[in-house]
């Protein structure tokens, strides 16, 4: 598998709207509840600063999107937050460190200055190796910050990375 990273496009939208929903269904990573139509995730992804496609350049299978927007306004309109998310079936191929590594390159190239993550489960421990290995630097934990699926909370820990 050779993976490659490209923008959204329309064509996109079955294949993205499916892996995005999968985290969405897991209850384990993204907050949202509502899963995301053709239509509506359509719209989701053209609405970001940017949204990048991690696929395999051989079969041209899309493997991971990820988001890339601002995480706040104004004065504070420089820091970016992103969200990730990979086919259930290539997780642990390093498609997670391509579209975080992509990602941290398109927003420095939009004019982002840092990249925070809000919400990083505890026990999300892949995700934490990775933006560790990346150099993120932990914010502190969140008691409880996020609700699982199953109604129990877990803490949230907090990101940034300088771009």
């Amino acid at each position: 598998m050779e993976i490659r990273l490209r923008e959204y496009a329309k064509a996109d939208v079955k294949a993205a709207a499916a892996i995005w929903n999968q985290v969405v269904e897991d209850g384990e990573a993204f907050p949202q509840k509502e899963l995301l139509t053709e239509e509506s995730g359509n719209a989701f992804f053209l609405e970001q600063s940017y949204t990048g496609i991690a696929y395999d350049a051989e079969s041209e299978e899309i493997l991971g999107i990820y988001i890339l927007h601002p995480n706040n306004v104004g004065r504070c309109g420089h820091i970016c937050n992103a969200s990730y998310a990979v086919r259930k079936d290539v997780r642990g191929c390093y498609i997670g460190e391509a579209l975080v590594t992509h990602c941290m390159g398109k927003g420095k190239e939009l004019g982002f200055r840092i990249l925070q993550f809000n919400a990083v489960v505890a026990s999300n421990t892949y995700a934490l190796r990775l933006y560790e290995k990346l150099g993120f630097v932990r914010l502190g934990t969140i008691p409880g910050g996020f609700q699982m699926k199953d109604g129990h909370y877990e803490d949230i820990i907090p990101h940034y990375h300088v771009l």
